[in-house]
């Protein structure tokens, strides 16, 4: 992002985003799954896809932002590497262990994986498409681009990936994605590229998703 942005304007734009999802979520539960259980599921992707592209919408008036398609055979072998990584430093190392230590927060993330078994190809998009597409464009290609032109890269890899954090509702995934955030934010850094960043969320979630569900 050739525009730099301020600490203020990124906790601001984050806080927004934070209240969009909200929003969804708040329909979900008390629009969608009460008035139309059966296809609860479907109508929820559908709100959540159409409030992203509203809130990216809004980023592109705003700030002129746009999203850079820039790609390389480098920058697609360090996204699945990074992948692998978060997976095996995450899900097989550091969560079992945030786990234990917040038994509270891992009830919680159990139920949500169940809400997930539910309609696995409609979570599968949410989870595997539309939240890496989201989360990478407005984490590193607008928050850690704009905020590295006026803070500096290191100062902006730590306020987006904690940031980042903040975003995820239960204790052992803010944990966990303060990590990714750092992961992800370096091979932003590394390659300049909101895809090979997208991928590498995506392809991480993918790996998650389907080893967590290798049961349905």
């Amino acid at each position: 992002m050739d525009k730099g942005i301020s600490i203020g304007e990124g906790v601001l734009w984050t806080a927004a985003w934070f209240g969009v999802m909200l929003f969804y979520t708040a329909l979900d539960v008390a629009v969608w799954r009460k008035t139309a259980p059966t296809h609860a599921k479907l109508l929820n992707v559908i709100s959540t896809a159409l409030c992203m592209g509203g809130f990216l919408y809004l980023l592109k008036i705003k700030f002129d932002f746009k999203i850079g398609l820039k790609v390389s055979v480098e920058g697609i072998l360090l996204a699945a590497a990074c992948a692998a990584a978060m997976y095996f430093l995450l899900d097989k190392f550091l969560d079992p262990i945030f786990e234990g230590m917040l038994p509270g927060s891992e009830d919680g993330y159990r139920e949500t994986l169940a809400h997930l078994r539910e309609a696995p190809a409609l979570s599968f998009i949410q989870v595997c498409v539309l939240a890496p597409v989201m989360e990478e464009i407005l984490m590193r290609g607008f928050l850690l681009g704009g905020l590295s032109v006026n803070c500096g890269r290191a100062v902006a890899l730590l306020i987006s990936s904690a940031l980042f954090a903040l975003l995820h509702f239960n204790m052992v995934q803010t944990l966990s994605a303060f990590i990714c955030g750092i992961l992800l934010g370096l091979l932003y850094l590394r390659t300049g590229s909101v895809i090979c960043c997208i991928a590498a969320h995506a392809g991480y979630n993918m790996i998650s998703f389907f080893l967590l569900n290798s049961d349905l």
